[in-house]
């Protein structure tokens, strides 16, 4: 075979790699021909004077890849058909016909191509007071690191399907006790259903639990995905106001013609412990309120426990599971807050007469969740490194929202009004400068400051007819007040002390006479 190969003894790549790399690179080239017998081990050792095992190794990767084959008493050949080959499908020409054929939408589908949505567009502003995200830049990767790679080496269990549809057993383990430090949870591991995030627990939760048709009580100001996620599945959305207090939960007891309406609700969605967007607590007296209320109606109280962790200056309520003594409540939380969006953990802790009916949902949703992610979170809590990052990042998170509060103070003086300011993520702040939501927000991007308003959260007056836009923009004609056209919610977990105040200046110059 007259084939030049170059070798080089003096590189770090190891002589066999060499060779492979160049023989490979040989047939697909077509300098070796499909169906070409090539040199034995021994004479091309010794034409290129290097070890006959060198040759062995390289050819050996050649067939066990497919580029070579051995035909027994003959020698050792290019295959006919090489893999690469296979990978590359036949060219097909395009139909000249346009028309795509008609598709025949599912009673969800359809409910799906009435609800208005739009992918989040990446913010363009140089500082942006968008809500979402933790300050990622602040995470212990080097620690997570760590224990991934861990996991990753120590065994290959991992790799395989789960045992448990419900989750990793030693997360949920570290679950159960961290909750009930942390949130005054009542649980068994048993009663947790790890899931994707907390849209695929609102996902199980309609699956299981609603019909179409049937009444779901909303936070009004609420969470727009969450409502999304029910009008999709057909439900019927019975908006209940929220002032300082949380959830007015007299509004879900009323006399007269509308209580054969009210008694119909099957579900109570809500945000007790930081409730989105205003950042009210719901008090103890209406926490056991509703309590009552859903026992008394025989509902079940869905607690969206998504920031709770991130409170400052006063402790915690309870969490409204730990109140309830009539298997009531369910209960979601999520670690994209705490620790990461993409993580995609987080859990349902369902009564116990829901476990099996949520586990075999859950299987059939998903099967499971990645297994190495699960076993690095579960060695992160068990080893307390998620309340030590929880501790150091609730005061980074604090002192960042006393520099927004007092920006907002020193800039805008009595023509705003800063919202839930002692828990989570975020203000909500309420202005009053005589102009509307779509101005200020065009005045701020001309800046370069991003804001995000808080009218979406708001039902609008139409929201239960066909083609209702639950996105629609400030300006719109079912804004109810200036008030609520001109509230926005101001995130400041991303930013840090000096981006903030830089931010608010220059805002305030963009909007102030």
């Amino acid at each position: 075979m007259d084939l030049p190969i170059a070798l080089d003894s003096h590189l770090p790549q190891p002589l066999h790699a060499q060779l492979y790399a160049e023989l490979r690179q040989a047939i697909l080239t077509g300098r070796l021909l499909p169906s070409q017998r090539i040199p034995s081990t021994r004479s091309l050792a010794q034409s290129l004077s290097i070890s006959r095992t060198t040759v062995t190794q390289s050819y050996e990767q050649l067939l066990s890849e497919g580029y070579l084959e051995t035909i027994v008493g003959s020698g050792t050949y290019v295959c006919a058909q090489l893999p690469d080959d296979l990978l590359c499908s036949q060219q097909v020409e395009p139909s000249t016909q346009q028309a795509a054929l008609p598709i025949q939408f599912s009673q969800q589908g359809r409910r799906l191509t009435e609800i208005p949505f739009s992918l989040p567009a990446e913010p363009k502003a140089t500082i942006s007071f968008r809500y979402g995200r933790p300050a990622l830049k602040d995470f212990p990767l080097n620690l997570w690191r760590k224990l991934l790679s861990r996991h990753c080496t120590a065994t290959p269990n991992w790799l395989d399907y789960a045992s448990d549809f419900r989750g990793y057993y030693p997360l949920r383990e570290a679950i159960a006790r961290y909750v009930a430090r942390a949130r005054a949870v009542q649980c068994h591991p048993e009663q947790i259903i790890l899931t994707n995030g907390t849209q695929q627990a609102l996902d199980l939760v309609m699956r299981l639990l609603i019909d179409p048709g049937e009444v779901i009580a909303v936070e009004d100001p609420g969470y727009l995905s969450a409502r999304r996620v029910f009008l999709s599945y057909g439900a019927s959305l019975y908006p209940v106001p929220v002032d300082e207090s949380g959830l007015q939960v007299d509004q879900l007891i009323h006399e007269g013609a509308e209580k054969a309406q009210i008694q119909k609700i099957r579900l109570v969605y809500v945000t007790p412990s930081h409730q989105f967007p205003t950042g009210s607590t719901l008090s103890l007296p209406r926490r056991l309120e509703l309590l009552a209320w859903a026992q008394q109606n025989h509902a079940l109280i869905l607690e969206d426990d998504y920031d709770s962790e991130y409170r400052y200056g006063d402790r915690p309520i309870p969490a409204l599971q730990g109140l309830d003594r009539n298997h009531s409540v369910i209960y979601i939380s999520t670690f994209s807050k705490v620790l990461f969006p993409s993580l995609r953990i987080g859990y349902l802790i369902v009564p116990s007469n829901l476990v099996l009916p949520f586990t075999q949902m859950k299987w059939l949703s998903d099967r499971q969740l990645p297994t190495l992610e699960q076993q690095v979170l579960a060695e992160f809590i068990a080893d307390g490194h998620l309340e030590s990052h929880i501790r150091k990042m609730r005061s980074h998170y604090d002192h960042r929202r006393q520099v927004l509060v007092q920006s907002l103070k020193q800039h805008f003086g009595d023509r705003m009004v800063v919202l839930g300011e002692k828990a989570g993520l975020h203000i909500m702040v309420r202005m009053n400068l005589n102009l509307d939501a779509k101005e200020i927000m065009e005045r701020a991007a001309q800046v370069g400051i991003g804001l995000m308003s808080a009218h979406p959260c708001y039902l609008p007056s139409n929201w239960h007819e066909p083609n209702a836009d639950l996105d629609s923009n400030p300006n719109s004609s079912n804004a109810n007040s200036i008030d609520r056209r001109c509230e926005f919610i101001f995130g400041y977990s991303e930013l840090d002390e000096a981006e903030i105040q830089v931010g608010i200046s220059r805002l305030a110059k963009a909007l102030n006479p």
